[in-house]
């Protein structure tokens, strides 16, 4: 198995030059970590909030019980921090912190894929440059004897590695794109919550028992 490997870098060496074999390497990388973030995000519940949001509502309309009927029913990772603030454990700083702690937890990995995305492209540039650079010393070497396949060899390699590193940083850039909507839109669900919890609608009528609506 090691053999087969060691013949499959030394072919793609060949074939790109040590800029592809690069590639090749973050591109790996960035599958495992894709993968990687989609079991993350599954077991936490990312974007699953259903049960979450029906606690939210009880409570804002004033029925503790099914409030926490349904948060007691939640799979999402925010139920604990909505728990504690239905419990009134603590303030509004500390449930945002609690709540942002579990929001880095999930976004690790994220700066790596924005990094590769930012990178790849300019990998591939790279390679372009050194592919030309090799093609060029090869044609001054050749001189009078100009063979054009000497030239065109260094231009298809040059090639190459813009297209594998645009191959690369393409498909990166748009799950990432993808996993931090996810956690943006999570991020405005539990201010929501929160915030709901912390002020229901139930509170501030109450706070106005004699309020009348005003007449036009």
């Amino acid at each position: 198995m090691i053999a087969t490997l060691r013949d499959a870098v030394l072919r793609i060496t060949d074939l790109g030059g040590p800029v592809v074999l690069i590639l090749v390497a973050l591109s790996i990388l960035v599958m495992a970590v894709v993968l990687y973030k989609l079991w993350q995000f599954t077991v936490a519940g990312v974007g699953r909030h259903k049960a979450l949001q029906q606690a939210i509502a009880a409570w804002d309309a004033g029925d503790r019980p099914a409030a926490r009927d349904h948060i007691g029913h939640s799979a999402s990772y925010l139920a604990p921090v909505v728990t504690m603030a239905m419990d009134g454990q603590t303030d509004s700083a500390r449930l945002d912190a609690e709540a942002e702690v579990r929001f880095a937890k999930l976004e690790t990995g994220l700066r790596f894929l924005d990094s590769v995305a930012q990178l790849a492209p300019l990998l591939g540039l790279f390679g372009t440059v050194l592919g030309m650079i090799s093609a060029f010393q090869a044609l001054q070497e050749a001189g009078a004897q100009v063979d054009p396949s000497i030239l065109a060899g260094g231009i298809w390699v040059a090639l190459l590695t813009t297209a594998v590193g645009l191959a690369v940083a393409m498909p990166t850039a748009v799950v990432l794109s993808w996993l931090e909507a996810r956690m943006d839109a999570d991020r405005v669900l539990a201010q929501k919550a929160l915030r709901t919890i912390l002020a229901p609608q139930g509170r501030r009528i109450a706070a106005f028992p004699h309020a009348q609506p005003a007449h036009a």
